[in-house]
């Protein structure tokens, strides 16, 4: 009977055991594990990161195509504002060789020693025009040159020349710096730049300015040329403000695309009489004719 006695003592303090969580009387319970594996520093496994849905995907590839096509457009840009120090040698730079040898022609006659370049309407090619004949004008020996970017809303000249301005056309007017430090000189060009930094609020306040008329004569004394870029003229009242302070004004017309009242208002504009020529920009002309 003892042993019987013994079993059965040992039999229920084994159910207890397992039903206090495998744990001898008197311990904690403890959360039942498989044995010979610890878990305690176990990391939980990462979640899968999100896959992109296909109409997402279809987006992005209509998007990226577009945008590096645009970025092409606008660097390609860039470059024809300034062909003539990309190509020296080519036939675009040669016609603007030619329009600052008229230029020179007409200075013999008149002095012409501030030049304002503009158009009609916006997206003709003025800017263009002024970059590349300043640079052709700057390829002169022992000529000073200046171009001046007096499009006081949407300045071009900077990018176009990759220049970072520290200051400005709209600083020098407000008496905010001295006109030496807001001047730039072009790196690989006898060359030098007054550029836009920020636009101001009142832009024809500020070009219409005593300031600006005694600014331009001050450059007129200090370089051989001086070239302003202008806006477009029948925009804004801006371009004739400016041609009226220059020596000449010289107009630049999109072939096929300026209509002809467009061009007739804007010789009027400006007073024809102070207009030394006429641009025209994008015309075919096979350079093959001339040996190019």
């Amino acid at each position: 009977m003892g042993k019987v006695y013994d079993a059965l003592q040992r039999a229920e303090s084994e159910r207890k055991r397992r039903a206090s969580g495998g744990m001898p009387e008197g311990h904690a319970s403890a959360e039942p594990r498989e044995p010979g594996l610890d878990f305690s520093h176990a990391e939980a496994s990462p979640r899968p990161a999100p896959q992109p849905s296909r109409g997402l995907l279809r987006r992005l590839g209509r998007w990226l195509p577009r945008r590096k096509k645009r970025r092409s457009a606008e660097a390609g840009a860039i470059n024809k504002r300034r062909i003539s120090l990309l190509h020296p040698e080519s036939f675009a730079t040669e016609q603007f060789r030619s329009l600052r040898a008229h230029i020179d022609s007409l200075a013999t006659k008149q002095s012409i020693r501030t030049l304002a370049v503009t158009s009609a309407v916006a997206g003709e090619g003025k800017t263009l025009s002024s970059i590349n004949l300043a640079v052709v004008v700057a390829m002169g020996v022992g000529r000073r040159v200046l171009l001046v970017d007096c499009d006081l809303r949407t300045p071009k000249i900077a990018e176009a020349l990759g220049i970072v301005p520290v200051a400005g056309l709209g600083e020098v007017l407000l008496d905010e710096v001295a006109l030496d430090q807001a001047i730039h000189k072009v790196e690989g060009a006898n060359l030098e730049v007054l550029p836009v930094r920020s636009q101001p609020r009142n832009p024809s306040e500020l070009l219409a300015s005593e300031r600006m008329r005694n600014l331009v004569k001050e450059l007129a004394q200090g370089y051989d040329r001086v070239v302003l870029d202008t806006p477009a003229c029948l925009a804004v009242p801006d371009a004739r403000t400016v041609s009226e302070l220059a020596d000449g004004v010289v107009l630049v017309v999109r072939a096929d695309q300026t209509p002809q009242e467009d061009v007739t208002a804007a010789l009027d504009v400006l007073d024809r009489q102070r207009v030394l020529g006429v641009v025209l920009n994008g015309a075919n002309i096979q350079a093959e004719r001339y040996g190019y």
